[in-house]
């Protein structure tokens, strides 16, 4: 079954099952999109603002929800601190959310009270304190994410659509998951360049990493934006790309603005923008062989439930789950069969595990960890097919599940439509 050239671009180059897809498409609005976050303790995040009690007590850290629509993360944290007038480190989150999407998620402000917060307006996003916490919000209070979304303009019967899709779900509980890959939104969906931009970085490519971040266009884009990179790329002029530029590339400018002033200082411009933007240069590099280390895995009909002699395991809930390594200066290879697909994938692309500790912005070097090669598909339920609102002679289908932390709705997404062109079916 052909996969799509965006996914290959990603490291994606398989699907694990056979069934055809339903096609379709995804994020027609953002509201088909939702995404609640779940804590360790059970607490959900709620789109919909719940009645504020009563804070009484006091505490360290204070904690909320953040409600978003068609808003990054980063720049929420730094619309929260700006509004607030505070450092952006003060405020903590679990993880990144979907950008493309409406998504409910906990932060932590540190030395804040919620009257502070909620006489302050936002522009674009809803903050409601809940309590006080003595503890940071941190990946390790995440247990995963609800998922409620709409697939739109499905030509298949009613019948054909649920007969695939309960196939699917099958196939998958056949394997004991669905692949972990990293899904598009990690690598950016319109234009998918953070692991490009990584790996220059960590072949200490810094004007390389600088031009593929500012002026690398995608045909996806919007044309504007697309035209004054392209003329970027072919007359590096940082400052009459800055005059060029629109406001609404904000990290594009803030390094624009850096390189007009000094157009050699390539590091110091990577300086200028947010720390976590950064660390998801190399993070999304990482992803970026994970993925092509699982598809080469189940290319070689690799079983991804079962570890082989040599290969890592990680214990989730009382079990030992196959994991493949998320490459960095402390962690290298796995052993056995799956160590000599690794070894080749790193020797193609030209990186060695050592390049993972960062020359010039040490802080964003990274010590590599390891990743479960299977996520379990929690929960999972189907509305029946209804007339598309949106497309009157299409279908529609509701879907609800439950993923672990660090885990991608896409990558589930992709295994029941097997879209022909992941960009224009929503991803």
């Amino acid at each position: 079954m052909k996969v799509p050239a965006l996914d290959r671009e990603i490291g994606i180059e398989v699907y694990a099952t056979k069934t055809r897809g339903i096609g379709g498409r995804i994020r027609h609005f953002p509201d088909d999109f939702k995404v609640g976050e779940i804590l360790n303790d059970g607490s959900k995040a709620q789109i919909e603002p719940q009645s504020p009690n009563k804070i009484s007590e006091r505490g360290r850290n204070l904690l909320c929800v953040l409600v978003k629509r068609n808003l990054d993360t980063i720049l929420a944290v730094q619309e929260i601190a700006e509004k607030l007038r505070i450092d952006p480190e003060r405020i903590q989150i679990a993880g990144i959310k979907d950008a493309r999407a409406l998504t409910a998620q906990h932060v932590t402000i540190s030395r804040m009270l919620p009257e502070e917060v909620t006489k302050t307006g936002f522009a674009s996003l809803g903050l409601y304190p809940i309590r006080f916490s003595n503890e940071k919000m941190s990946p390790s209070l995440l247990f995963g994410n609800h998922f409620n979304i709409t697939i739109r303009n499905i030509t298949q019967s009613s019948r054909r659509i649920h007969d695939r899709t309960e196939r699917v779900v099958k196939e998958l509980a056949g394997l004991g998951g669905c692949p972990n890959f990293y899904g598009h939104q990690r690598f950016g969906t319109i234009r998918p360049i953070t692991h490009l931009v990584g790996k220059h970085i960590l072949l200490d490519e810094w004007k390389e990493a600088a031009l593929t971040f500012l002026a690398k266009p995608s045909p996806h884009e919007h044309p504007e934006s697309r035209q004054v990179r392209e003329r970027l790329w072919s007359t590096q002029n940082y400052k009459e790309a800055l005059h060029d530029f629109p406001f609404r590339l904000l990290y594009e400018r803030l390094m624009l603005s850096h390189l007009a002033r000094r157009s050699g200082d390539f590091i110091g411009a990577f300086h200028r923008l947010p720390h976590k933007l950064c660390q998801l240069f190399v993070q999304a590099y990482q992803s970026y062989l994970f993925n092509r280390f699982l598809s080469h895995r189940i290319m070689k009909h690799l079983s991804l439930k079962e570890p082989r002699v040599g290969e890592y395991t990680i214990r989730i809930d009382d079990e030992e789950i196959l994991a493949l390594p998320l490459i960095g200066y402390r962690q290298s290879y796995s052993g056995g069969e799956e160590g000599e697909i690794e070894e080749q994938i790193l020797d193609m692309e030209g990186v060695q595990p050592e390049r993972f500790k960062v020359r010039g912005m040490e802080k964003i070097s990274s010590s590599g960890s390891l990743r479960s090669a299977l996520t379990p598909l929690i929960g999972f339920q189907i509305t029946k097919s209804t007339r598309d609102s949106a497309n009157p002679e299409k279908k529609m289908i509701s879907l609800e599940f439950d993923l672990r932390k660090g885990s991608y709705a896409t990558v589930v997404l992709r295994e029941l439509m097997k879209p022909e062109d992941s960009a224009a079916a929503g991803f």
